[in-house]
C-alpha cells in the first residue's frame, strides 16, 4: 500500500498544545460502550485472573480506520503501581474523540475483585504491620505468614525509606512472584487476540512509565501490533537501565553515575514486593514543581506537601504495590532465579529450564533473529516538565540504543511544550493536561502512514 508519510513535529509549543487541546475537546463525543473482562489463564501450572476494560464506539461504524485500512486498536497499560483506572481519562479521550477501540490492561494481581468499583480499601501499610498484597486469582489471598516486611533506606535520596514485603520461600506468594511475568505475557496476548483480533485491527500500544517496557515487549510477540505511541513511556528494560545510569542532565538531577554496562545497577530480588506510600508522589512532585516554578518552589514546601498528602488520600484506592523492577531495570539475575524457581516447582528438565530462563531474560530487551517479528515503529512523546523523560536522555541514550537494534525500528521524538509525567494532569489552560494534544499526534501518525512499513 503506497502511503505518504506524515511529517511529525519535533516539538509542539505550549500555545499550540493549548490550541490542539481545545480543538480536540471541542469535538463532539462519540457515544461509547465500556465493558470489563476478566481473562482466566493457566500459566506455569497456576490459574491467573487478569482484568481488562474495553472502551469503544457503540456504533461499530464509528470505529476509526488507519492508513493501512485496518481498524485502530489502542492498547493502554498503566504505570507506577496503578491499574486500568489510572489510564481511564486517556482511554475515554482516545475512544470518544477519535473513534479508537481501546483495550486498557492491568498487571497481574492489581485488579481488586472484591469491590464492584475495583477500588482498594484502607492504606497500603496497616497498623498491625501487614501490607497490601496482590490478588492474582479471585478468592485467593496472601496470608501474613507468607512474607516478611522490611524497611530499606539504601535509596533514600530518590525514594525516601522504602517498605518492601519479601515473600518467604516455598509459599504461594513466593511462587506467584516467580511466575507472574509469564502470566502477564500470556494474559495480555489472550486479551489482545480476543478484543483486538488480527486481520481486523492494527494495534498501537502506549505503556505509561513502568508500563512501557511491557508494551515494548508485547510489540514483537503480538502479530498485529503495528506501532508504539510511547507517551511518557519507559523503553525496554535494558535501555531503561542505560537511561538510569546515564551521567547527563538526568543523572545530575537524580544522583546517578554512569556505569560501564547496560545491566541494571539495581538488584531487587524477584520475590520482593515494593509497597508504595505518599513518598512516591513526592519524588515526582519535587522535579515537576522545579520545572514549573524554579527554585522558588522550595519556598512553598508546606503547600507542596499538603497537596502530596491530599493526593495520596485519593491515590491509595489504586493498588500501590510494585514488582516490575526485575523487567524495567533488566535485573537478569533475579529474572533467572524466578524462572529457575518456577522450573523446579514444575519438575522441568535441564533443557526446559534453560528455555524458560531464556524466555524470562528476553523480556527486558528486543527479540533478535530473522525468524521473529521485527520491531514496529516507535513514536515517542514526552512532556516539558517530566521527571524521567528529558530530551537530552532521548538524544544521548534512548534513540541511539534503538538505532543500534538489528534491524533498527523507525523512531521519532515529539516534545510537548507543557505537561508532566502524568500527561493527563490538569494545568492552566489544559484541563486534561497535554493528553488531548498528545493523542492528536498519535492520530496524525496513524492516519498519516507513519506506522505503515
Amino acid at each position: 500500500m503506497a502511503v505518504t508519510k506524515v511529517d511529525l513535529p519535533d516539538s509542539v509549543s505550549r500555545e499550540k498544545t493549548i490550541q490542539d487541546s481545545e480543538t480536540v475537546l471541542a469535538k463532539p463525543d462519540i457515544p461509547l460502550q465500556v465493558a470489563e473482562d476478566i481473562i482466566r489463564t493457566n500459566v506455569l501450572g497456576m490459574d491467573w485472573d487478569i482484568g481488562v476494560v474495553t472502551y469503544e464506539p457503540t456504533d461499530p461504524a464509528k470505529v476509526a480506520c488507519g492508513a493501512d485500512g485496518k481498524k485502530v486498536g489502542i492498547f493502554l497499560l498503566h504505570g507506577g503501581s496503578g491499574d486500568f483506572k489510572l489510564m481511564e481519562p486517556v482511554a475515554r479521550l482516545a475512544a470518544s474523540k477519535f473513534g479508537f477501540k481501546v483495550l486498557s490492561g492491568t498487571f497481574p494481581g492489581r485488579f481488586y475483585f472484591p469491590d464492584p468499583q475495583r477500588n482498594w480499601p484502607d492504606d497500603t501499610i496497616h497498623a498491625d504491620g501487614s501490607v497490601r498484597t496482590p490478588i492474582w486469582k479471585q478468592g485467593e489471598a496472601i496470608a501474613r505468614d507468607e512474607y516478611d516486611v522490611e524497611r530499606d533506606a539504601s535509596m533514600r535520596p530518590r525514594y525516601g525509606t522504602r517498605t518492601v514485603a519479601r515473600a518467604k520461600p516455598e509459599t504461594n506468594f513466593y511462587y506467584r512472584m516467580a511466575a507472574w511475568p509469564m502470566a502477564f505475557e500470556e494474559g495480555m496476548k489472550e486479551a489482545l487476540r480476543k478484543h483486538l483480533p488480527e486481520g481486523e485491527f492494527s494495534i498501537y500500544g502506549e505503556g505509561h512509565s513502568t508500563g512501557g517496557p511491557f508494551v515494548s515487549m508485547l510489540s514483537q510477540r503480538v502479530p498485529n501490533f503495528a506501532g508504539v505511541v510511547a507517551t511518557e513511556h519507559t523503553p525496554f528494560g535494558h535501555v531503561g537501565a542505560m537511561r538510569d545510569n546515564w551521567s547527563g542532565s538526568l543523572g545530575k538531577v537524580s544522583g546517578f553515575e554512569r556505569v560501564s554496562t547496560d545491566e541494571a545497577s539495581r538488584n531487587d530480588p524477584f520475590n520482593e514486593l515494593y509497597i508504595r506510600t505518599w513518598r512516591d508522589l513526592a519524588r515526582y512532585a519535587g522535579p515537576e514543581a522545579l520545572g514549573q516554578q524554579g527554585p522558588a518552589a522550595l519556598m512553598q514546601l508546606p503547600l507542596v506537601m499538603e497537596d502530596i498528602l491530599d493526593n495520596w488520600e485519593r491515590a491509595k484506592a489504586r493498588p500501590q504495590f510494585k514488582a516490575e523492577y526485575v523487567i524495567t531495570h533488566n535485573i537478569v539475575a533475579s529474572l533467572t532465579e524466578a524462572a529457575q524457581v518456577s522450573a523446579k516447582r514444575l519438575g522441568m528438565n535441564k533443557d526446559e529450564t534453560s528455555a524458560l530462563v531464556e524466555r524470562y531474560v528476553g523480556y527486558p530487551r528486543e527479540l533478535p533473529g530473522s525468524d521473529v517479528k521485527t520491531l514496529p515503529p516507535f513514536l515517542f512523546v514526552i512532556t516539558k516538565d517530566s521527571r524521567d523523560h528529558s530530551p537530552e536522555v532521548y538524544k544521548e541514550v534512548i534513540l541511539p540504543a534503538f538505532d543500534a537494534m538489528q534491524p533498527p525500528p523507525r523512531t521519532h521524538l515529539t516534545r510537548m511544550g507543557a505537561g508532566v509525567h502524568s500527561f493527563w494532569k490538569a494545568e492552566e489552560g489544559l484541563p486534561m493536561g497535554v493528553a488531548p494534544a498528545a493523542i492528536k499526534v498519535w492520530n496524525d501518525a496513524i492516519q498519516g502512514g507513519y506506522f505503515v512499513l
